[in-house]
């Protein structure tokens, strides 16, 4: 990504001499230098998401933010399939903010979430590049001669005629303007590059250093910032200092005390020294903000026959008179997004008559449909339009959610207004972690009956903070059952319920959602039932999935596995998903050490994702999914007391290390057609590690532990 000034003027950062003195960054403030970047080839674009340059490169234009997962890659093999490119001529860049052109289609909001960009724009972006080939001949026949219909493509972004012989993209391209989109089109149908295992396009770049994030972006006359929040979440500034020794600048921002500084570090330490100096306005009702009397909350919400906003999602027969068998509670806490990249948000504004005429921002964000509205909402900036606005979108470390949120960029923006100067605001790791937006705290109770057929009834209730509640943005909250309505199961008898648990403690969507903490109960639920049926936990799913033919032929796979059935059966649990629009297995084998905690040793995922782009990018989210599930499922949670979060960096937030990481080994089930739509996978390969390792502990000690996390308390020195 390209790094540049209000004015627009083209940026590169120098980064391996930084690398090469990665050591000293440890104890001293480094200075990163910019240099120009060297003019660009001239690009013309055919359509909205594709341009092509003087090069024959082409490049894929994509609303969608690459945070590590692979998308710009996965949708750029779309269009490459469609324009039979070789790989080595193909690139990516992220839009513009433009919700119209490049947002999510049938949504209309440009943001990324929900392991929805494959899915759905593989067939809008196959239609877009087969129109784009379209055009190509149509321009290939006004410039070398020739009808359109008597051009084809050939491998390596050329075009062909019997008499002119060959010619490349690049070479018709003064005549694009001159044609126009076909009506309809038909896809190419090979698959030379979509389901193949080619590099990611920005691999070598994040490698070698010269990958731009947004903590990378450097202006010229640029300052940096920091803030410090109130100790107790959601209190707000009631007084602060106005200056402070080191200070460029101390802003009040209402949630929080920004400090200016010449650098990040310099600013860091001054908003911290800012703490014990502010004076805070604290939340009147703390009880909405305490984890021991929110979790006192549920419990009353469980046991009450209609509580406040009771809602069934999911009805069918009667299951009251059916139960009998299981009534236990599970329970899941808060979590906190951990991204590695901390936030951070670099802003310049411009002004006209001392007026702010203009705003640019460089921005690690999976939320651009947001980022104008923020703006906006700024004293002053009410009136910008979005040509006054501009966004630019860069390389996340991490995302899972929290970069949805705009908070870390309201802050920046009031911050640039406020001092007049291009500034990147950098938050502490503390800050990162103590003002999050948390995954919610979940209680579900569970009762169900059956027999070794299968389970007959199922009456599910979900208690959790709500965050519809606080978003506005799903009016039935359906994310808070996700996981527990539209099971593949054949539970004819069963009521799904979810009553908002009333917080104040700020949530957000952390990967997987809903189905993070209602895939642990009722993959828990089911094999508990298994277990006191005595019966094999495959074959009884197996028995209840009726007439679905892609979850019976992946758990069969499971079963017949060699890596499955490898494990040892007395420590080995399996869980299953239908979610994301794909469907996933997992089995762990798991050991306990010597002071009696989990350690998972082996995995074996089978994952059905319908059409498959990349195997390999497939694989590293079912691999980095089951890291992220131990990590939250052993260790993770944070509590509040008061409002005051326990949580205060990586050291007592205990994270997987490598030497922790299991063997894992992953079978994708392709051959779905190219007309079928594929599945999600990024945040696919996370819901189901949780319950399959509760039912490995359950086989190996006989004791079912329903409440997350496993061993509380653990830090990264245990």
């Amino acid at each position: 990504m390209r790094a540049t000034s209000a004015k627009s003027e083209s940026l590169v950062l120098d980064r391996r001499s930084f690398l090469a003195g990665a050591a000293a960054a440890f104890l001293m403030p480094v200075t990163v230098t910019l240099s120009s970047r060297p003019a660009a080839a001239a690009t013309t674009g055919v359509g909205a998401y594709i341009r092509i340059d003087d090069t024959n490169t082409v490049t894929l234009i994509t609303g969608q933010t690459e945070m590590g997962q692979g998308i710009g890659s996965g949708l750029a093999q779309i269009m490459a399939e469609e324009l039979m490119l070789d790989w080595n001529q193909v690139r990516f860049e992220h839009a513009p903010v433009n919700p119209a052109a490049y947002g999510l289609p049938g949504w209309g909001v440009q943001l990324t979430g929900g392991s929805t960009s494959t899915m759905m724009w593989y067939t809008p972006l196959r239609t877009a590049s087969a129109k784009a080939a379209a055009r190509l001949k149509a321009a290939a026949a006004l410039t070398h001669g020739g009808s359109a219909d008597q051009w084809s493509l050939v491998v390596g972004g050329k075009l062909k005629h019997a008499t002119y012989g060959e010619k490349t993209f690049a070479s018709v391209l003064g005549k694009i303007g001159n044609t126009s989109e076909p009506a309809s089109v038909s896809f190419i149908g090979t698959k030379r590059i979509v389901g193949q295992p080619v590099r990611r396009l920005d691999l070598a770049a994040k490698v070698d250093g010269s990958a731009i994030f947004g903590m990378d972006v450097m202006l010229p006359g640029m300052v940096f910032a920091s803030v410090v929040h109130c100790p107790t979440i959601t209190g707000t500034v009631k007084s602060c200092p106005t200056s402070a020794s080191g200070a460029l600048a101390v802003v009040n921002l209402g949630d929080a005390v920004a400090a200016v500084a010449k650098n990040t570090w310099s600013a860091m330490r001054i908003a911290n020294s800012l703490q014990s100096k502010v004076t805070w306005t604290i939340p009147a009702d703390l009880a909405q903000l305490d984890s021991t009397a929110l979790a006192a909350a549920a419990q009353a919400l469980q046991d009450a026959s209609a509580p406040a906003n009771l809602k069934a999602y999911e009805t069918a027969g009667t299951p009251d008179d059916k139960l009998g068998q299981l009534d236990v509670t599970y329970k899941t806490p808060f979590l906190a997004h951990a991204c590695m990249e901390v936030l951070n948000a670099t802003v310049s504004v411009t002004k006209t008559n001392n007026v702010v005429s203009f705003v640019e921002l460089w921005l690690p964000t999976q939320g651009q449909s947001f980022v104008p509205a923020t703006v906006r909402s700024v004293p002053g900036l009410g009136t910008l339009t979005d040509s006054q606005i501009k966004v630019n979108s860069m390389l996340c470390g991490g995302g899972f959610g929290r970069k949805i949120e705009q908070d870390y960029v309201l802050q920046a923006v009031k911050i640039a207004v406020a001092v007049g100067k291009p500034v990147k605001l950098t938050w502490s790791r503390p800050q990162d972690f103590k003002n999050d937006k948390y995954r919610p705290y979940a209680s579900m109770h569970v009762r169900m009956g059956g027999d070794v057929n299968g389970i007959k009834a199922m009456v599910y209730r979900n208690v959790s903070a709500s965050i519809n509640f606080q978003h506005g943005s799903n009016p039935e909250d359906t994310g808070a059952v996700a996981g527990a309505v539209k099971l593949p199961y054949a539970i004819p008898n069963r009521r799904v319920e979810f009553t908002p648990l009333p917080t104040g403690v700020p949530l957000g969507y952390w990967r997987s959602v809903g189905e993070s903490y209602n895939t642990f109960a009722v993959e828990s639920a089911i094999d508990e039932m298994a277990l006191a049926q005595k019966q094999d936990p495959i074959d009884y799913r197996l028995r209840m999935l009726s007439g679905d033919q892609r979850a019976t032929a992946l758990l069969q796979k499971l079963k017949a596995s060699s890596n499955y059935t490898g494990m040892k059966s007395g420590q080995r649990g399996v869980a299953f998903l239908k979610g994301f629009n794909s469907y996933v297995a997992v089995a762990l084998e798991i050991a306990l050490d010597s002071s009696s905690r989990i350690k998972v040793t082996k995995a074996h995922y089978v994952i059905d994702c319908g059409v498959v782009i990349n195997p390999n990018a497939v694989e590293a989210q079912m691999q980095g999914g089951l890291a992220h599930g131990i990590y939250s499922a052993l260790y993770s949670r944070v509590t509040f007391a008061k409002g005051v979060p326990d949580v205060k960096n990586f050291s007592n937030y205990r994270v997987l290390r490598p030497r922790e990481m299991p063997k894992v080994t992953v079978d994708i089930l392709q051959g779905a057609p190219d007309t079928a739509m594929p599945g999600g996978v990024g945040e696919a390969g996370v819901p189901c590690v949780a319950p399959a390792i509760a039912n490995a502990y359950a086989r190996l000690t006989g004791t079912r532990v329903r409440e997350l996390p496993f061993h509380p308390g653990m830090t990264m020195s245990d």
